[in-house]
C-alpha cells in the first residue's frame, strides 16, 4: 500500500497568494512595451510555481520516494528514493536561522543522505510510519517552521493583494 503526502496545503496556499500579491500589479505598473510580455509571463510563472509546489512524498512497503507527479515530472526531475533497508540513521543539522532539520543517512556503499521532508501534509502520521518501518526514534523530530508563520504570511499577503486590487479597481494604481 502506498501513502501519498503532498506539500502541506497551508504552505502551498500561502506561497501562491504571496506570488499573486507580488506580481499581479506588475503589468499595470510596467512600461507599455513590457505589458504584453508580463501578461504572458505572470501566468507562466504561476504555472511554474504550481509545478514546484506539487512535490509529493510516496511512502510504500518498499520505501520512500520524493518527487513530482507525472504532469510535471518531465520538467522537474529533482527527487530521490530510499528503500527501508537502506535507512541507517536520522542526523540532526542546525540551520542558519536557529532551527533544526534532519537528514536520513543511507547505509551501504553509496552512503550519503537525503533531507527528511518537513513540509508535507500529515507530517506526524509520516513520522510514525517512518519510525515503525525503520525502528528509529522520531520523537525529537518536528516541523521546520511552525504553522503560525505561514498563517501570518498568508494574512499579510492577502491584505497586500486586497489593497492592490482595490487600488487597481479605483484607478489609484496606474503607470507612473
Amino acid at each position: 500500500m502506498t501513502t501519498v503526502h503532498p506539500l502541506e496545503r497551508l504552505i502551498r496556499a500561502t506561497l501562491v497568494l504571496l506570488y499573486l500579491a507580488l506580481v499581479l500589479p506588475l503589468p499595470v505598473l510596467a512600461p507599455e512595451a513590457l505589458r504584453p510580455w508580463l501578461l504572458v509571463l505572470v501566468p507562466l510563472g504561476l504555472v511554474l510555481l504550481l509545478m514546484v509546489l506539487s512535490e509529493q512524498l510516496w511512502v510504500s512497503d518498499e520505501g520512500l520516494r520524493l518527487g513530482h507527479p507525472a504532469w510535471c515530472s518531465w520538467l522537474l526531475r529533482r527527487g530521490w528514493s530510499l528503500r527501508w533497508d537502506e535507512v541507517d540513521a536520522l542526523v540532526p543539522v542546525g540551520t542558519s536561522q536557529g532551527g533544526r532539520v534532519f537528514y536520513v543517512r543511507r547505509r551501504g556503499p553509496e552512503g550519503g543522505a537525503v533531507l527528511l521532508p518537513h513540509r508535507i501534509a500529515r507530517f506526524d502520521a509520516f513520522l510514525e510510519q517512518f519510525s515503525q518501518r525503520t525502528g528509529l526514534d522520531t520523537r525529537g523530530v518536528g516541523r521546520l517552521t511552525p504553522p503560525w508563520t505561514y498563517q501570518l504570511l498568508m494574512g499579510l499577503s492577502g491584505l497586500m493583494l486586497i489593497a492592490e486590487l482595490g487600488a487597481i479597481a479605483t484607478g489609484r494604481l496606474a503607470l507612473v
